[in-house]
């Protein structure tokens, strides 16, 4: 009974070790984001904490949508990103758990017969669980951190994500009162060359030019007035609206191109220092490598159960004792346990090598695309559209001078329109090109996935190391 009171006294005392955080792992998740984006994300585990997060995404969609304003909302409002976050209490819920000693199981038995009735009683605990509850905790810690670095990976993931649907939203609206005037300069001019037919001053088949121009432009607004509505309802996604929320408003048109394009200094290295995918590969490589020291030290012990058991008859005195249960490796001695351990720990350090190759390539891809669409936008704002404005004021000149007619205005109009179709598309690129690169260099892939890739190989040897 001392010793059974000495066991229970000790399950207790671990069990209140093991104790969940105040925050639940979150503010470590704050911290990874906002350094990354400059924006804290919000996890609403109550009502209220729901309630004030809708309160502030109502205040946000009051004025016209900004990309900063776009990222809080998404970040507040996401139910997918909020979903992700459930992972975070699962992670620390297994780590609790790794640090209390597993429930003791009781046995009773009763046997009766020729006037005699035998009673057994048994309390059984896990001692191989208590040997090696350090070096589980260690690996349960690791899991936990690789879901903190999991949940801050989808929260810089879904303001990328808001930030590229804002600008193509943004843009997509601004072309569609370009196309407009597009058509409404067609609609004239075609009006015209139908009227000056009728009056014998004009050939058929240069009114037949006007009519198939016209055509080309009814098609290429509507054209627009679509991408405008699976640009905004791609908006309304990447930030959870819904209801009253659809009717959010969006500037007239995007930001200026800034005075000049970002140099970033040793922008590899700070993706293999700072980028959310490749910690968790080099966590998960952790990970997998602690979980093999597990497998090592059940190698061959892997079931011991130790507990105490008294037996009573009738008519006889109670009898006390003990019983240990042992799995004995005569068939499988742990070998083929510990070679899956080494190859995944292999597997894990492979894929690292691949996230850090594949993410220093994504920051030079970026950049590349960055400087390129930064060029072409600046060539559209300081020549192209200029240049077009020069035409258009000269060909008035020459119009007022009756040196030219008045399709050449309505050719020429068409024409400056179309650059500057041109330069809102050129200044729409740089602004996602820009959100690719930050992305890139300090939180994760621009091209997305769920970067879980990486953890499989700590889950895999974790549910063949115990």
């Amino acid at each position: 009974m001392i010793r059974l009171t000495a066991v229970a006294v000790a399950s207790l005392v671990l069990t209140g070790c093991a104790s969940f955080s105040q925050d639940g792992g979150f503010d470590s998740v704050d911290k990874l984001t906002k350094d990354r984006i400059g924006q804290s994300p919000s996890y609403q585990r109550s009502a209220d904490q729901a309630d004030s997060a809708a309160t502030r995404v109502a205040e946000l969609l009051k004025q016209p949508l900004t990309a900063d304003a776009a990222v809080e909302v998404a970040l507040l409002n996401n139910k997918e990103l909020q979903a992700s976050y459930a992972d975070l209490g699962i992670a620390e819920a297994d780590l609790v758990r790794a640090g209390r000693l597993a429930n003791p199981s009781f046995t009773f038995g009763r046997l009766s017969g020729n006037g005699v009735v035998e009673i057994d009683r048994a309390v059984v605990f896990n001692v191989l669980g208590l040997l090696t509850m350090p070096l589980a905790k260690q690996v349960e810690q690791r899991r936990f951190e690789q879901a903190q670095l999991q949940a801050a990976y989808e929260s810089v993931g879904t303001a990328a994500e808001a930030r590229k649907a804002f600008f193509e939203a943004v843009a997509a609206q601004q072309l569609v009162g370009y196309f407009a005037q597009v058509k409404a300069a067609a609609d004239a001019s075609n009006d015209l060359a139908k009227r000056m037919v009728l009056a014998g001053n004009f050939s058929k088949l240069a009114q037949m030019r006007e009519q198939s121009f016209y055509s080309d432009a009814v098609t290429n607004l509507a054209k627009a007035q679509h991408q405008a509505v699976a640009a905004r309802e791609a908006l309304v996604r990447a930030l959870g609206l819904s209801g009253s929320q659809l009717d959010v408003k969006l500037p007239d048109r995007l930001p200026d191109l800034p005075t000049a394009p970002a140099e970033p200094k040793d922008a590899e290295q700070t993706a293999m220092d700072k980028r959310l995918d490749v910690l968790m590969a080099k966590r998960s490589t952790e990970a997998t490598a602690k979980s093999l020291g597990l497998s090592k030290a059940t190698r061959f012990v892997n079931v011991l159960h130790v507990g105490y058991q008294n037996k009573s008859a009738t008519g006889e005195a109670l009898s006390q004792g003990y019983e240990i249960e042992l799995e004995l490796p005569l068939f499988d001695f742990g070998s083929a346990r510990v070679a899956r351990a080494e190859s995944t720990y292999m597997q894990a350090v492979n894929r690292t090598a691949a996230v850090a190759i594949k993410a220093r390539s994504e920051v030079r891809e970026s950049y590349s695309a960055y400087r390129t669409s930064y060029d072409v936008a600046k060539h559209f704002r300081d020549e192209v559209v200029p240049l077009r404005k020069r035409i258009s004021e000269e060909n008035l000149l020459r119009y007022n001078g009756m040196l030219a007619s008045v399709f050449d205005l309505l050719s020429d109009s068409k024409d400056q329109v179309t650059g500057v179709v041109g330069a809102v598309e050129a200044l729409r690129d740089f602004w996602v090109a820009e959100t690719n690169l930050q992305t890139a260099v300090t939180g994760r892939s621009p091209s997305g996935g769920s970067g879980v890739g990486a953890a499989k190989a700590t889950e895999s040897s974790q549910s063949g190391g115990h």
